[in-house]
C-alpha cells in the first residue's frame, strides 16, 4: 500500500507554491506510507542548462569538492547546490550525459536521483512530513509535481527503493500496485541498453515508459501501450518536462481520485488528500476509469 498525490498547475499565479500544496497533499497521505517518501518537482528551466540531482550517504564528504572535480573531469563549469543529504548540479544542457558519466567515476558511491533540464527529484526513507522539512519541500515553486509515501511490501526500504523513480530525461514515475511480469521485462529491457539501480518493479515501468519515449513515441501513447505490456495491477502518475500523466490498470483495484479547476489538475489516492486545494469546492472530481489515459500538458 502506496500513497500518490500529483499537482499540475493551470494558473501560473500558483507556482511559488506548488511544493506548499504538494507537501500539505504527501503528509495526509501519510497512513499510506511511513516508510520512505519522495517527491519529484518540475521548475522552470534555465536557459542552456540542465542539472543532476544527486544523493549521498556521506553527502559532507562527497559534496565537498564534487563540483570542482566534476567540471575538471567535464572540461566545463560545475555548479553545485546541497539540500541536506541531495545536491543539484548544474552543468551546461548539452553536457548532462557526460557529466553523469564522469560522475560514475569521480565518486561512485554518489547515486543520481534525476537528469534533465527542469526535473529534482527528492527522496528518503523517513515520514514524509520529515522528508519534506529535511528538502525544504514546501518553498519549492513549479509548473506541476509528483509526490508519493511507500510502505515496503516487497523490497527493503531504502532510499534508492524509494519512489518516484527517473529513468530518463526529466521523467518519472510513481507507482501504487504491483507488477508480475516485470522479472521478464527487465532482462528484455537491459538487451535494449537500459540500466536498472534497484529490484524494484516500479525502475522497471519506468525504464519501459522510458524505452518507448526515446523512440519517439508520445507519453499517451506508450501508457496506452503499456496497458498491454505491463501486468498486474498498479495507477501510474506519471511526469514529463512538459506534462503529466494517469493511467490504472484494467481492473482498477487501487484507489486513486482526480479533481479539475481551471487553475489545476490534481491527484490523490483518496480524496481526502485533495481537501485543502484552493477551489476544490469548485471542482469537478472523479474517479478515473479502468485502463484510460489522462494527461495533460502545458
Amino acid at each position: 500500500m502506496c500513497g500518490i498525490v500529483g499537482l499540475f498547475l493551470k494558473d501560473r499565479s500558483l507556482e511559488p507554491k506548488l511544493g506548499e500544496m504538494l507537501t500539505s497533499m504527501l503528509i495526509t497521505m501519510t497512513d499510506r506510507g511511513p516508510d520512505s517518501a519522495g517527491i519529484a518537482i518540475y521548475g522552470s528551466d534555465a536557459e542552456g542548462s540542465g542539472k543532476l540531482t544527486v544523493q549521498s550517504d556521506q553527502a559532507d564528504q562527497d559534496f565537498a569538492t564534487l563540483a570542482a572535480d566534476l567540471g575538471a573531469a567535464i572540461g566545463s563549469s560545475v555548479t553545485l547546490s546541497r539540500k541536506d543529504t541531495h545536491a543539484i548540479l548544474t552543468v551546461k544542457a548539452d553536457q548532462i550525459e557526460a557529466a553523469r558519466a564522469a560522475l560514475a567515476r569521480v565518486r561512485p558511491g554518489v547515486r543520481v536521483m534525476s537528469a534533465g533540464e527542469s526535473i529534482e527529484i527528492y527522496k528518503e526513507v523517513g515520514l514524509p512530513k520529515d522528508v519534506a522539512a529535511r528538502f525544504e519541500v514546501s518553498a519549492m515553486s513549479g509548473r506541476h509535481g509528483i509526490g508519493h509515501t511507500r510502505m515496503a511490501t516487497e523490497s527493503a526500504i531504502t532510499t534508492m527503493g524509494a519512489h518516484p523513480f527517473s529513468t530518463g530525461m526529466d521523467q518519472c514515475l510513481v507507482h501504487n500496485g504491483s507488477m508480475s511480469n516485470h522479472n521478464t521485462l527487465r532482462r528484455e529491457l537491459k538487451r535494449e541498453g537500459m540500466t536498472f539501480a534497484t529490484e524494484n518493479d516500479t525502475e522497471v515501468a519506468a525504464a519501459w515508459l522510458s524505452h518507448k519515449l526515446a523512440q519517439g513515441v508520445e507519453l499517451g501513447d506508450a501508457l496506452r501501450a503499456g496497458l498491454d505490456v505491463l501486468d498486474g495491477f498498479y495507477t501510474f502518475v506519471v511526469g514529463t518536462k512538459d506534462g503529466f500523466g494517469v493511467v490504472r490498470d484494467p481492473i482498477a483495484c487501487k484507489p486513486a481520485v482526480m479533481a479539475e479547476t481551471d487553475q489545476y489538475v490534481a491527484f490523490g489516492s483518496e480524496y481526502r488528500a485533495l481537501v485543502d486545494l484552493p477551489g476544490i469546492e469548485n471542482a469537478r472530481v472523479w474517479e478515473p476509469e479502468p485502463a484510460t489515459v489522462y494527461f495533460w500538458k502545458h
